[in-house]
């Protein structure tokens, strides 16, 4: 039907000429290689006719190319069956999904997003046999739609009777093709303004199937086309768009989508050198918000990331950093969330109450896009997948997310098994999280983990814990009103020149204002750096600072001997920031001032929520555990001390005012014990089986 001798000549002339090594190599493989894949600007080269003829009428073009490939003679077993592959499209046919309208139906285009969606691998009918029932005979009818298509009679042609009869369908004697369906989204970075991203559906077949997953960032190479929609036995007027696939580009290397050109890679190789880099960098981050230097430090550091590393017995290390905003209200944890979602290159923006069935992590999910059946669904992690994820209200999160997200942040993949599927999705992320104390306002006497309704075995795995205090100083409140006022102040002065057709005011005097509300550098300039640096930076520690990162670690432990002030997770903490401050000013080389930094930032972090409030001292464990050393060692003393009542007690119970008088004896505060007995009790360690009066619960 779409055979053309003609065409089919020129792709055989072209194959013969340009591709007969490809076909060989194939040849050897087959039938487990069995496509060829061609550069669109190499037909361009060769025969721009056959170029254009590829973009305007695929379908057919495709067809011919395929047939053409059944002529070139390779000395192969088995007659080859090839697929013809176009990748590389011009940039005049790569489409936002948005941008898709009905003149683009039937042509040849390339859609870029990432997989929110993917059914499992079904087999699809690609040639029916059916046996009529009157004579017997069988007759092969080519499927090329959704609905099976039968025999109208049993064809002369094809040995039958010529008769109207029925059929019955032999699956034995009819082909089949491997097919799968995938569900592409538009990147939530090229959407600015809280727009909805959209999608599109697009189908795979035979050996394009299976290759990829939710969260996977891919460039869908194929023919679009609409799809009838039907509401119950009625077909309407209005189709749905859709794409058939004809080569997919996995976007495999960190921040491809971002193009860096070669004026911008003058301009940041110089800034790099600037000695105020970080100072500068610090400043671009929420200009708008006053103060909080140390965390926006941190952030900047968050941004740029550490290396991740693939040890050679297959142990992965993570780069990403973590952090965790925790805080009073009004102290705009969520501003900062909003404006790095909008200046990280790969960013999603999520609220811990996710509303979609797939949260934060993934989920199997049954909707119409399954036609019933389960399907993957990627989550806000998989979907920042080597970026950065804001989830704003962390601590109101789903059980079902929480539970994945220990594997999400220390691991970075994500394991879904439910209906049948069992599946691991990347979320090679990093994570910046707020969230708010139970009791409203965040208390610097209470351990972190009472406050953040999140499981100690969580927190712990943030390399940075920032509280967000909002304490009456007289001074540092009228700088930050002064701030706040004139930052609105710019804002008026700005609508006003921009909406009033006789301003007041001069264009001079609104820069003067917003001086101190922009930052050193546009958000579209830092998003090309960072992605400059993550492309090209991958820095080495030097000697020096692994000897000041191994002994501030060594003396720190040592000095502490009662108390865990941190663990060799931080260490790994020191590292990640370290490698970050050397990606910043663009070096190969992680220095001293690198290790120092990272130092100074942990520091600050520790002093802040890892610190033991009785003894003055750091102690990781009021972050890894909830209890202090200390407490952990009253507890136990304690114990200790109800086990010997009880033994001596008559009735076999210590009384509270006995305990709280024998501890003091052993020199703890009487306000220490009875916290450390409600503890105990809330823990279900000891019990009151009459009031006033414990036991130890076996």
């Amino acid at each position: 039907m779409l055979k053309d001798e003609s065409l089919v000549s020129s792709w055989q002339s072209f194959f013969e000429e340009n591709c007969r090594s490809e076909i060989e190599t194939i040849a050897l493989e087959y039938p487990e290689n069995r496509s060829l894949i061609v550069d669109y600007w190499d037909i361009d080269k060769a025969d721009p006719k056959l170029a254009e003829m590829l973009v305007n009428q695929p379908f057919k073009t495709l067809f011919n190319a395929e047939e053409a490939l059944k002529n070139i003679d390779v000395a192969a077993e088995q007659k080859l069956q090839l697929h013809f592959r176009v990748r590389d499209l011009p940039e005049t046919q790569k489409i936002l999904i948005r941008k898709i309208r009905a003149n683009h139906l039937g042509k040849l285009a390339a859609v870029e997003g990432l997989v929110k969606k993917r059914t499992e691998v079904r087999p699809k009918l690609q040639i029916a046999a059916f046996q009529c029932q009157k004579c017997g005979a069988f007759i092969k009818i080519e499927q090329d739609e959704d609905i099976l298509k039968e025999p109208a009679e049993c064809y002369e042609d094809q040995g039958g009777c010529g008769r109207v009869s029925s059929f019955k369908l032999s699956t034995t004697l009819s082909t089949f093709i491997d097919s799968q369906k995938i569900e592409i989204q538009e990147n939530p970075e090229g959407l600015r303004g809280g727009a909805q991203p959209e999608r599109i559906s697009v189908y795979l077949e035979d050996d394009l199937v299976g290759e990829i997953g939710p969260g996977d960032r891919v460039i869908v190479n194929g023919i679009l086309y609409s799809m009838q929609r039907r509401r119950g036995t009625f077909r309407l007027t209005s189709f749905n768009k859709t794409m058939n696939a004809v080569s997919i580009e996995s976007q495999e290397m960190a921040f491809e989508e971002v193009e860096v050109t070669e004026e911008d890679e003058k301009e940041i190789l110089k800034i790099s050198k600037d000695p105020d880099i970080y100072e500068k960098m610090r400043r671009s981050i929420a200009p708008t918000i006053y103060g909080m230097n140390v965390e926006k430090e941190a952030l900047v550091l968050q941004l740029f990331g550490g290396l991740s590393k693939e040890m050679p017995d297959g142990t992965y290390i993570r780069g990403d950093i973590h952090t965790l905003l925790v805080g009073d209200p009004g102290t705009a944890k969520s501003q900062i969330l909003a404006y790095l979602s909008k200046l990280a290159p790969r960013s999603v923006y999520a609220s811990g109450k996710a509303s979609s069935a797939a949260g934060l992590t993934a989920a199997a999910v049954r909707d119409e896009f399954g036609e019933g059946q389960w399907t993957l669904e990627a989550g806000a992690l998989v979907l920042a997948d080597m970026g950065v994820a804001c989830i704003d209200e962390i601590d109101k999160m789903e059980e079902t997310d929480r539970s994945a997200m220990h594997q999400a942040m220390e691991q970075q993949e994500i394991s879904v098994a439910k209906a049948g599927i069992n599946a691991t999705l990347k979320s090679r992320c990093a994570l910046l999280a707020a969230a708010n104390p139970k009791l409203g306002r965040f208390d610097e006497f209470i351990p972190i983990h009472e406050q953040i309704n999140m499981p100690p075995a969580l927190l712990s795995r943030f390399d940075l814990i920032f509280s967000i205090l909002d304490k009456p100083n007289r001074t540092t409140d009228t700088e930050l009103a002064t701030h706040i006022l004139l930052s609105h102040k710019a804002g008026e002065m700005h609508e006003h020149i921009i909406k009033s057709k006789s301003p007041l005011f001069s264009k001079d005097q609104e820069s003067v204002l917003m001086e101190h509300v922009l930052p050193v550098f546009e958000q579209e300039f830092l998003r090309k750096y960072v992605a400059y640096a993550k492309r090209n930076v991958f820095p080495v520690m030097t000697d020096d600072a692994l000897e000041i990162l191994k002994n501030y670690y060594v003396d720190f432990r040592s000095s502490s001997e009662d108390s865990v002030p941190f663990t060799p997770r931080q260490l790994e903490a020191f590292v990640r920031l370290a490698e970050a401050s050397a990606r910043i000013r663009l070096s190969q080389e992680v220095t001293t001032e690198d290790a120092k930094r990272a130092i100074s930032i942990i520091d600050q972090y520790l002093r802040r929520v890892g610190m033991d409030r009785e003894t003055g001292k750091f102690d990781i464990d009021i972050i890894a555990t909830g209890i202090s050393h200390s407490q952990h060692e009253r507890m136990r003393s304690i114990i200790d001390l109800i086990k010997r009542l009880c033994n001596e007690s008559p009735d076999g119970n210590a009384s509270r005012s006995d305990i709280i008088s024998e501890a003091e004896i052993e020199g703890m505060e009487s306000r220490r014990v009875e916290e450390a007995l409600d503890r105990l009790k809330r823990n279900g360690q000891i019990y009151e089986p009459t009031h006033g009066k414990y036991r130890i619960a076996e």
